[in-house]
């Protein structure tokens, strides 16, 4: 076990930071590794189901990504609205933050968006003129690593296929790999974790022990509960869905249904009580992803592991490929 944050960084080649997602979405290679074992296999993610045994629930996260990014009319400012907070209110992100101080304005469609207050965290509380809808005419909150706007591509493919209830400002990107007819032949079952601006945000503190995370909305229903809790062996899909059942774990030892809020953060040596299998991305070095899956799988195989996948290509992130930790 260790907590300092320089133990959760490797080297990246950046062009093996996926840019844009394959043409198909169930092409994307699938790196297995077995915990018991050790050991590393090199397949493809539409042999998931091979992996699966008799009893197993696939457990996704079905929220569906805002079309939050917004520019100024003069397309200086860069807005990711994240929260409507009451009449002609909204939380904002803001990019560059030196344009965007207390009384700044800027117009987007005409209407006049002044800054009234800076949080703690740097976002910003913004008044309009008019009570519109933002999300009307916005594009996908592309992640920074990709370093392109977004186009109409990603309004279909930055979304899982199975994406509901609207609420995330980021995709929940283990799901980006499923079609309907893949999805059709496994059994499975969907919680609601909306992804919020904190994914976006790098541990700053060198002891991760003191890094925080934002709170993040879930829910999970009588229904899904019960299938959750009668299954042999849960696989997460996802870190989203990781600390959703996590967090909704009851004295009992059993999922509760329930909606709420977490601000779990899963790192070396938590003891996981919910999920058996994780169906995951590669992530970003530094990140309380990397840190979550490294208390899944152990840090040290885990950066075996990502070594191995820099040797092989294998694609990273959000349009990249994926890995499954039996």
């Amino acid at each position: 076990m260790t907590a300092r944050l320089s133990d959760y960084d490797y080297d990246l080649p950046r062009e093996l930071i996926a840019q844009r997602p394959l043409q198909r979405r169930e092409d994307s290679r699938m790196m297995v590794l077995h915990r018991d074992r050790q050991t590393i296999d090199h397949c493809q993610f539409h042999e998931l189901k091979k992996f699966l045994r008799a009893g197993d629930l696939l457990v996704l996260n079905d929220t569906r990504v805002l079309p939050a990014r917004r520019f100024s009319d003069d397309g200086v400012v860069e807005f990711l609205f994240l929260e409507h907070l009451g009449p002609k209110r909204w939380k904002c992100l803001v990019k560059p933050g030196r344009k965007m101080r207390v009384g700044a304005a800027a117009r987007i469609n005409g209407v006049t968006l002044r800054v009234e207050e800076i949080t703690d965290g740097g976002a910003r509380i913004v008044t309009l003129d008019e009570d519109i809808d933002p999300y009307a005419g916005g594009s996908m909150p592309l992640p920074p690593y990709i370093n392109r706007l977004s186009d109409e591509k990603d309004a279909a493919r930055y979304q899982t296929v199975f994406a509901n209830a609207a609420g995330a400002i980021a995709a929940p990107t283990a799901g980006l790999h499923f079609t309907p007819e893949i999805l059709s032949e496994l059994p499975h079952t969907f919680v609601t974790l909306h992804v919020g601006p904190g994914t976006f945000l790098p541990v700053q503190s060198d002891n991760i022990a003191e890094h925080r995370m934002h709170s993040e909305h879930f829910s999970i229903s009588p229904e899904v509960a019960r299938r959750i809790n009668d299954a042999r062996r849960i696989i997460a899909v996802g870190t989203t869905t990781v600390r959703t059942l996590e967090s909704a774990r009851g004295a009992d030892g059993k999922v509760q249904a329930q909606e709420g809020a977490t601000d779990l953060f899963i790192y070396p040596p938590y003891e996981f009580r919910m999920v058996d299998v994780l169906l995951t991305n590669f992530h970003l070095p530094r990140s309380t992803l990397v840190m979550l899956v490294s208390a899944f799988a152990s840090r040290e195989f885990l950066l075996r592991a990502y070594e191995e996948a820099i040797r092989q290509r294998y694609r990273f992130y959000s349009y990249g490929d994926c890995m499954l930790i039996l």
